[in-house]
């Protein structure tokens, strides 16, 4: 009965296509790495070269915050609604 549970946890949640690997990272990881509430300006300085991904392909942290009017972001919740009011949410383009 072991083994039956050691080939479930070891088998992949999602099965991965065939594909071209998707540019960037998530909004969600680079909020992840930083600790609440910052400042825009030090989240540029810390994040702003990262590449996410977006609907329209990947962008800089930085290009996607100067479409962002909030100055402070108390909370990660409050950063990543931002950024995908932004840039949008949806299918990321692969092609």
């Amino acid at each position: 009965m072991a083994d039956e549970n050691d080939e479930e946890e070891d088998a992949p949640a999602v099965e991965l296509g065939d594909g071209e690997s998707v540019e960037g990272a998530p909004i969600a990881r680079v909020a992840s790495r930083l600790t609440w509430a910052l400042q825009k300006s030090e989240i540029v300085r810390r994040e702003g070269d990262t590449t996410i991904r977006t609907p329209d392909g990947p962008q800089t942290v930085e290009s996607v915050l100067a479409d962002v009017d909030i100055t402070y972001f108390e909370t990660r919740r409050e950063f990543v609604q931002a950024l995908e009011d932004a840039v949008g949410t949806g299918p990321v383009q692969t092609e």
